[in-house]
């Protein structure tokens, strides 16, 4: 892999790794459409810890109060139900651990064929216009400004979450929309997700850098530190961009993107 090529696929991860329309669908497409491949799992793996710092980024207040509340409230058992109630931090702490049970069992249990699904852009197709019909489902919600996330409705997201791991259906696009169908608003929901995405970033980091260490890779550092670079400014513009998106009501919109595109992709692609 070139810095060219890097520069293409870093900018689509970062992009599309946030906007409702699926980083993994538009990888698979970027490389039978426009003949660009990966080099490899630590491409994966750099791209990701850089939109994971994105996310860092724009929301560090929100993650170190969340993260302060839990670790100084975990141990105290006898208090854990009061502490649910009384303190918001740390009660989204435990949604998003919550959350986050049915992508890593999905993931754990199914890897190996999630991974052939990936080989088939026809499949990617097909699921990002999937994408594209939840989108246009969030114009049915009811936006209730004072509804929270429960036990029930942030399972509902981190199943959501499950699915969004077949290449084509959006992560975001998807976490969002289980929240805004739940009767949570938009902003809210996008935070959520957001938040939800570190765990699941992070886990799957973990997963591939062991397998970074069994090849020698200090001649592609250079290259890798720039894809990492590249995906953490275009997912903060990506996050920012989309957070402006959703306040405004227009979170459908991108709906009709990922039908195009995947409709495009059923006509062109083998």
């Amino acid at each position: 892999m070139n810095y060219l090529e890097s520069l293409i696929l870093s900018i689509l991860q970062g992009l599309t790794e946030f906007l409702p329309i699926s980083s993994s669908g538009h990888l698979v497409l970027a490389q039978h459409l426009l003949g660009v491949k990966k080099s490899g799992i630590e491409f994966e793996v750099f791209v990701h810890f850089g939109t994971m710092l994105s996310v860092l980024a724009i929301f560090w207040k929100d993650i170190s109060a969340i993260l302060k509340s839990f670790f100084t409230k975990i141990f105290k058992v006898s208090e854990l139900g009061t502490n649910l109630k009384a303190d918001e931090n740390f009660k989204l702490a435990v949604l998003i651990i919550w959350a986050s049970i049915p992508a890593g069992v999905i993931g754990i249990l199914f890897e190996d064929k999630i991974e052939t699904v990936f080989q088939s852009p026809k499949l990617t197709s097909i699921f990002l216009m999937v994408t594209g019909l939840i989108l246009i489902s969030t114009r049915f919600a009811k936006n209730n400004p004072e509804k929270d996330f429960n036990f029930v409705s942030s399972f509902l997201v981190g199943v959501a979450q499950a699915f969004a791991i077949l290449p084509g259906i959006s992560r975001s696009g998807s976490t969002i929309s289980a929240g805004m169908l739940a009767g949570i608003n938009g902003v809210k929901s996008a935070r959520f997700s957001f938040l939800l995405s570190l765990p699941a970033i992070l886990g799957a980091t973990i997963l591939k850098t062991k397998e970074i260490f069994e090849f020698s890779l200090f001649d592609k550092v250079p290259l890798l530190l720039f894809s990492a670079l590249i995906s953490f400014i275009t997912g903060y513009i990506a996050i920012k961009f989309l957070l402006k998106v959703i306040s405004r009501g227009n979170f459908s919109l991108f709906a009709y993107y990922c039908l195009t595109i995947g409709l495009i992709g059923l006509i062109f692609l083998k």
